[in-house]
This record gives C-alpha cells, structure tokens and sequence, in this order.
C-alpha cells in the first residue's frame, strides 16, 4: 500500500506518518520509486503501536524512540524489550525525599511478600511508590506504620493480579518477535485504561447510591 493507504487504515495523518518515519519511529517501507514507498501490515501495527504509546501511555516521541527500538533489536530478549516498554510508561520526577523512601520500602516488603520476579529497578515499583505518597498526603495510608490503617489492601490486589497477569501473558501469540512485544505493550496499555474507566463508572455508581438520589436513572 501506499501512504495515503497506511494513513486511511490508522488514522494518522501522512504528515503524522512521514515524521514518524523521519524520527525512526516507523521502519521505511520497499522504495518503488524517487519519494514513493509501498508499506505492509507491518507498517499499520507499528503505527497503531506508536500511537497507543503516545495517546494512552502519554510517552515522549524520545521514549517512544527507545521502545522502539527494543522491538526491534533481536539481540534484546522479549521479557528484557518488555519492560523496557514498562519502565518507559512511568513518569521520571523527583523521588530522593524521606516520604518516597519510605514508600518505597513498603512496595520492596510487598514484592518480596508475594514472591514477585521483578527486577530491583524495575519503575512499576517507583509508580507504585509514588500512589502511596499521595495516598499519605490524603491520610489514606500511614507511611510509618501501613498495617495500622489497612494499606494490606494491596496484599489482595497484588495475588489478584498474579493471578490476571498469567492469563494475559498466556494469550501472547507465539510467532513474531515484534507482534509479540507489541502484543504484551499495548495489552498493558489498553486493559489498564479498560480498567481504570471500568472502575470509574463503579465508583460513580457508588456514589449515586449513597449520596445521590438512588431512584433517579
């Protein structure tokens, strides 16, 4: 297909693709001639790939770049790619104070706890420590002593999405490499702002029954 064709099947503008293609985010297609290119359903995953990690990750076209670029370098295991991709979709800040300290050793107790394979640098555990942060600003957890209030309720959120998350990995398609990454990133993508917007209209619905009028539909 020809651009145009590759801008109608994702959506994204020729302009869109054509800066893609000048920042590396999408491999060149098969030249057919001078300035003509043909591209293939390589081209349109990759484009809906970059384009998820842009809109529901909120990443940089330079991180974007480097999980990219993991996808492409077979030199990179699948689980290494991964979280290269998972580390790339936590926010960089600040986190050197005694509050993130202490928040952090709690989400390193709970890994520990629950036996978690996750690498001791691994962001998902400085975004989770991050939550809990805010959560203490609110008093919604205590960072001193976190038993006494019920922050365990991440005990049953931790073996409840063990339990998720082997059924996810399990329909990752065995094949290609990049269908593979790109399978289990925009899974991770795509399911959490499932859940995220699942758990919101839960919450709306609570709050109508308690605080609303509970016959009014």
């Amino acid at each position: 297909m020809k651009i145009a064709a590759l801008s109608s099947a994702t959506g994204a503008s020729v302009a869109t693709l054509k800066y893609y293609l000048r920042e590396g985010l999408l491999h060149p297609g098969v030249a057919t001639a001078v300035n003509q290119a043909d591209y293939d359903d390589s081209h349109v995953r990759r484009v809906r790939l970059v384009r998820a990690l842009v809109d529901l990750g909120h990443l940089s076209i330079a991180e974007v770049a480097s999980v990219v670029a993991a996808v492409d370098d077979v030199d990179v295991p699948i689980h290494d790619a991964f979280g290269i991709a998972q580390d790339a979709m936590v926010p960089d800040r600040p986190r050197d104070d005694d509050r993130h300290a202490s928040a952090r050793s709690l989400v390193d107790a709970l890994v520990a706890r629950h036996d978690l394979r996750v690498r001791p640098d691994a962001e998902a555990r400085n975004m989770l420590a991050d939550a809990l942060v805010h959560m203490a600003e609110f008093g919604l957890v205590d960072l001193a002593s976190p038993a006494a209030d019920g922050s365990a309720q991440f005990d049953a959120y931790a073996e409840l999405f063990k339990q998720w998350a082997d059924h996810e990995i399990a329909f990752v398609p065995d094949g290609d490499r990049s269908e593979m990454v790109e399978y289990t990133v925009v899974g991770t993508l795509v399911v959490e702002a499932a859940m995220s917007a699942i758990r919101r209209l839960a919450l709306e619905d609570a709050s109508e029954r308690r605080f609303g009028d509970s016959g009014r539909r």
